[in-house]
């Protein structure tokens, strides 16, 4: 179902909690929602709709990855770069990482790494963010 998108600050600075297998339909949520969005949008987190739970998506190529629990492993190549958020209006600078390695669990909840680079690295870590309670 498509959610409305959260621009409270109160809520969007609340560190999420960890997501069970009971919140597996928060994934079709977010699918939905950011495919409603997708003009102005590549990846959501949970809170963006609500749910304080450490759940995002990102489309990656024509994939929208959905991620229990997700965790960056490794990082690496630091750099400056001005970012804007469906939440919040403007854009900001934030430091992120050239390359990432995340942990995550998937839907059918096995777990998987990927390692990401450039653009598809920086809309994780924006979403992992949201997840921390960061706001950019």
């Amino acid at each position: 179902m498509i959610k409305p998108i959260n621009r409270d600050v109160n809520i969007l600075r609340q560190v999420s909690q960890p997501a069970s297998k009971a919140d597996l339909p928060v994934a079709q949520d977010l699918r939905d929602t950011l495919t409603a969005n997708a003009n102005r949008c590549v990846g959501m987190a949970a809170n963006m709709i609500g749910v304080t739970k450490r759940i995002i998506i990102a489309s990656l190529g024509p994939l929208q990855v959905v991620m229990f629990n997700p965790q960056i492993v490794a990082k690496s190549g630091p750099y400056q770069v001005q970012e804007g958020c469906l939440s919040l209006s403007g854009q900001r600078s934030t430091t992120r990482f050239q390359k990432i390695r995340v942990r995550f669990t998937n839907e059918q909840w096995e777990q998987q790494e990927l390692t990401l680079t450039a653009f598809p690295a920086e809309i994780i870590q924006h979403e992992l963010d949201h997840c921390n309670g960061i706001l950019i």
